[in-house]
């Protein structure tokens, strides 16, 4: 059942997570950024030093998540639209928004309930968009 890495439309995946990222870029760093700082308690501080984790680390998550999203449509044969907006809902919701929510859930996160608040809608556009285009582009 889950043998069709062979299967997956590979145009259809660069299409999807090139939409994922540029869905990310747009979210994190014009539309919640300075919201995002006061989730996390350090809207007084300069920001962190860049280097290759924080920068490439959600890159690599972002292809995974789409990587494990387009053998998943394959895999249960997703093939109309509306199922994919289902599925992406169910991932988005079901999977990414809750893990968000609970890694918040920490005493590292000051404002936990805010941080999930500000990151899920992200999290559940993005695999929607991205089980659309893996169904329709497949």
């Amino acid at each position: 059942m889950f043998n069709v890495l062979a299967d997956i439309n590979w145009l259809s995946f660069a299409v999807a997570l090139a939409v994922s990222i540029v869905l990310a870029g747009v979210w994190f760093a014009a539309v919640i950024a300075k919201p995002y700082l006061v989730a996390l308690g350090r809207e007084n501080e300069p920001a962190p030093q860049s280097d290759l984790v924080r920068n490439l680390g959600p890159l690599v998550c972002t292809l995974i998540v789409t990587l494990t999203t387009a053998v998943l449509v394959e895999a249960l044969d997703i093939t109309s639209t509306g199922d994919a907006v289902v599925f992406g809902l169910i991932i988005g919701i079901g999977y990414l928004s809750a893990m968000t929510f609970q890694i918040a859930l920490n005493p590292n996160f000051p404002r936990p309930l805010y941080y999930g608040l500000l990151n899920a809608p992200y999290f559940v556009v993005s695999a929607v968009a991205s089980s659309v285009i893996l169904v329709v582009m497949r």
